[in-house]
């Protein structure tokens, strides 16, 4: 578990996963993205789904797991709306990253829409390389493809 600020990030449980669903608007705003939210990851590989949680609740999440040929895949990651700007999406890769190290990871990979400028632009400040694959996510759906290698240094904003 780490510790900052008030801040405890540990492995994600069940409840939490529930609890995230249910404040989905607070991560996401408009966009409906609980289909994306599968609870098998929880359930099968905890210990690379984190959670950001302090009193008032969880504050941000990522929810990834560890491919067989040793890519740390970040499957969704999310920070809710009253902790955008304070590093903690950074602090959740980070520790995405240590977790996936742990399970054998050499690199890291996560995907997003080409639309979804903020995260090709968060991606890319944690020293992601981006592609856009067309057809990625099926005939015409392009969608911003991310890599890196390991280990993952990042620093505040």
């Amino acid at each position: 578990m780490i510790v900052i600020m008030g801040i405890h990030i540990a492995p994600a449980a069940v409840a939490d996963f529930h609890q995230v669903l249910n404040d989905h608007s607070r991560y996401w705003g408009e966009r409906d993205l609980r289909s994306l939210h599968l609870l098998a990851l929880v359930q099968e590989f905890g210990s690379t789904c984190m959670v950001a949680r302090a009193e008032d609740g969880i504050r941000g999440y990522v929810f990834g797991f560890v491919t067989p040929d040793g890519t740390g895949y970040v499957h969704l990651i999310a920070t809710r709306d009253d902790a955008r700007g304070t590093g903690l999406g950074r602090r959740l890769y980070t520790a995405f990253a240590e977790a996936a190290e742990r399970h054998g990871a050499r690199k890291l990979k996560a995907i997003t829409s080409v639309e979804n400028t903020g995260s090709i632009a968060f991606h890319r400040s944690l020293g992601f390389d981006t592609k856009i694959v067309d057809d990625y996510n099926g005939p015409g759906r392009a969608m911003a493809v991310f890599h890196r290698d390991l280990p993952l240094t990042v620093s505040r904003p």
